[in-house]
């Protein structure tokens, strides 16, 4: 394929790519009904519930005129070459080609970030707050900014260096050793996310003694899972959303709490969402869902080693030659439709998953429990309790409430 040809691919597949979503969007939010379903007529009032329409509307638009911001740009980056003056630039002062990809992605990284910091701080301080879920402060803004500044140089700079050494270094084949890699730090990472990254944003301390962590301790006796931790998050300290989670893999399994979570539920209420997560432990789709993405990243990888180097793709996006940076982001671009279809077939096996956790917590522990926890939780975040069918195919990896609680029921 010729240069031109490249180029056009590349604007089709943008240009597609944000028309779909948006559609997707729109028939989402023309779907919402305007009576109170049944089941959840005794946890919302009508008020509340336009409460929530407004929400989502408000949420879809601040979205929208990111998404019209980001094509804006992309596109005049493909048809001005953008991409190519910045390696030329950057080309002009920086001579060794470690250095030169990391200067590239360092600053495509910062503009892309200030860019989308205005629609942050309107998601966060306007909307979230005007809805009553905000609890985060400026201070507590700015250095979550700068953890994660922090953490993108540390670990992304690291797996960065990585994968620029072995592709360096080994001719042909390269794709092998990146995918075994990269596959031993998403093992590293299951391993110990709540013992060393989660602690850099959040205080976790151990849940206190009393009747919930003895309900817990008891449950997880019954079914024969054995956990190493039971924290409880400050989530409250950004939002009153709430949420739990089980991280680590073996021995190092670890429940973790937000603490606005025990707020809103009762114990009973805890308990049957710890059981429907350890649902997807005892149905294996935890270990499952783990070795489909190795898979999936081995063919990443795989698919990556075709097109990195393409002098003619190189040549598409402004540049003179071949590079790794510049073959990076055009892969990003050409894998975004098999990305797209990987996602789908992952969110459909993701809702199949949580329709059998939901129904292991059933059988091992209270269907009630669970449907009201489920209840309480779709209510306080003002979710959509009917979107259309077309958008959750695509974009939803938990099933809608309202077929949770009729599979439930």
């Amino acid at each position: 394929m010729g240069e031109v040809l490249w180029l056009n691919v590349f604007l089709g597949l943008v240009v597609v790519g944000f028309f779909v979503d948006k559609l997707l969007e729109f028939l989402n939010v023309q779907h919402w009904k305007n009576e109170i379903p049944d089941k959840l007529k005794g946890f919302y009032d009508q008020q509340k519930y336009e409460k929530s329409r407004a929400y989502q509307i408000e949420k879809g638009k601040i979205a929208f005129y990111q998404s019209i911001l980001s094509l804006l740009i992309t596109v005049l980056a493909l048809l001005l070459g953008w991409l190519g003056s910045l390696d030329e630039f950057i080309g002009s002062f920086v001579d060794m080609p470690f250095a030169k990809s990391g200067f590239f992605f360092i600053i495509i990284f910062f503009i892309s970030d200030f860019l989308a910091l205005p629609f942050s701080i309107y998601s966060v301080f306007s909307i979230e707050q005007r809805y009553g879920f905000n609890k985060t402060t400026i201070a507590t803004f700015i250095f979550d900014k700068i953890k994660g500044y922090l953490m993108t140089l540390v670990i992304g700079g690291g797996l960065f260096y990585f994968a620029f050494f072995v592709i360096a270094h080994v001719s042909d084949g390269y794709w092998l050793w990146l995918w075994i890699g990269f596959s031993f730090f998403m093992l590293l990472v299951n391993m110990f996310y709540a013992d060393l990254i989660l602690p850099i944003f959040n205080k976790l301390s151990p849940l206190n003694e009393g009747t919930l962590k003895e309900d817990i301790y008891a449950f997880t006796k019954k079914v024969g899972y054995s956990i190493k931790n039971i924290y409880i998050i400050d989530g409250s300290k950004r939002s009153t959303k709430s949420n739990a989670f089980f991280s680590g893999l073996g021995p190092r399994k670890t429940i973790a709490l937000y603490d606005n979570l025990i707020d809103k539920h009762t114990n009973q209420e805890i308990v049957a969402i710890l059981a429907h997560e350890i649902g997807h432990y005892k149905r294996k789709h935890i270990l499952t869902s783990f070795l489909l993405s190795i898979l999936q990243m081995g063919i990443t990888f795989y698919l990556l080693e075709l097109f990195l180097f393409q002098p003619n793709i190189a040549l598409a996006l402004g540049a003179n030659e071949p590079s790794f940076h510049i073959g990076l982001i055009a892969f990003g671009l050409i894998f975004s439709p098999f990305s797209l279809i990987i996602g789908i077939l992952m969110n459909i096996l993701s809702r199949k998953n949580e329709f059998e956790a939901d129904a292991y917590a059933k059988q091992n522990y209270n269907a009630r429990d669970l449907s009201l926890a489920l209840k309480k939780l779709s209510v306080d975040s003002l979710s959509n309790l009917s979107p259309h069918k077309a958008y959750v195919f695509v974009h939803y990896s938990h099933p809608p409430l309202l077929e949770r609680l009729k599979a439930l029921d």
